[in-house]
């Protein structure tokens, strides 16, 4: 049953939920490295999404896979939750977490500018003012305050943080065409990311030297829980109930504002003034997306649906 009240409530607890995570993974990554990092929360995402799909009684759809299927869900886990969140906590890692969360906020964009290439559409005046924003914002982000700042800002770290955004734009232009639930898709997605996680690990001396204890380890926690897990079932639940969609993806753009209060807070970053206006110009750059897109119905939901950090 649709309530509108009940759904606005659900998508604000969510975008509130999802603003704290940038600050928890700079707490995380106080002790833990990229990969520690993401193949603890990786973990704890894994357990709630099984259980997810136990209680909402998926579990015969879950078991009954195909080999194609497993071909999808290997490819997605690669992308996410394996490449997206290693380049984006090693990004993380680099620069000050209001840079990184602002920086990878530019995924909307790239997915307009890949959706070119892969789905053959055509490279609007928006598309191109939307980059010209988005780009103006990069600098002002990038800048710290000033143009004294570009010499604090880490250039691998701001590569890094663009460069997720990329695969974050792939994974989901490939996962529209998987068709099963949600929560299946992302059980699956999330085992092979895993598999691709100790894979990973030969390469990483010391990689599970894992204190579980401590404030790191709960950090890593807190952002397997609410990263993905029970924001992402909020949220859909919030569109579930919600009358208009359209409102509700909008409030997904109060968090990058929100989380700058948790950074100042409990990491006592400076925030800049240049971090407003860059994240200004970059939402800026997603809204003029946004009107009246000449794009498949599934990406104007994406861009309305799937905002976040």
């Amino acid at each position: 049953m649709k309530n509108q009240k009940t759904a606005i409530v659900l998508a604000l607890l969510s975008v509130l939920l999802w603003s704290t995570v940038a600050t928890a993974f700079k707490l995380a990554l106080q002790n833990f490295s990229p990969f520690q990092l993401i193949f603890v929360a990786a973990i704890v995402s894994l357990i709630f999404f099984l259980a997810a799909v136990l209680v909402t009684g998926r579990w015969s759809e879950f078991k009954q896979i195909s080999a194609s299927q497993l071909g999808h869900s290997a490819m997605q886990g690669f992308l996410n939750p394996f490449l997206y969140y290693l380049l984006l906590f090693k990004a993380y890692s680099l620069n000050p977490a209001q840079v990184t969360q602002a920086l990878n906020m530019v995924w909307p964009v790239t997915l307009a500018l890949l959706s070119v290439p892969l789905l053959g559409q055509k490279l609007s005046w928006k598309n191109l003012v939307a980059i010209c924003c988005s780009f103006a914002g990069v600098v002002f982000i990038s800048s710290q305050g000033g143009v004294e700042g570009f010499a604090r800002t880490n250039t691998l770290g701001a590569l890094l943080a663009l460069g997720s955004s990329v695969v974050w734009s792939l994974y989901w232009i490939f996962s529209t065409r998987d068709t099963r639930d949600r929560l299946v898709v992302l059980s699956w997605n999330f085992i092979f990311g895993l598999v691709f996680l100790v894979a990973y690990s030969f390469f990483e001396p010391g990689a599970f030297h894992i204190s579980w204890t401590g404030q790191s380890f709960w950090a890593a926690v807190y952002v397997g829980l609410f990263e993905l897990g029970v924001t992402y079932i909020l949220w859909i639940y919030a569109l579930h109930k919600s009358v208009n969609n359209a409102v509700i993806g909008n409030f997904v753009f109060l968090s990058p504002f929100i989380s700058l209060v948790f950074i100042y807070f409990i990491l006592h970053e400076t925030i800049y003034t240049t971090t407003f206006i860059g994240l200004s110009f970059i939402i800026l750059g997603i809204l003029i997306q946004q009107v009246r897109l000449r794009f498949p119905k599934f990406l104007r939901g994406l861009l309305s649906f799937q905002l976040k950090n």
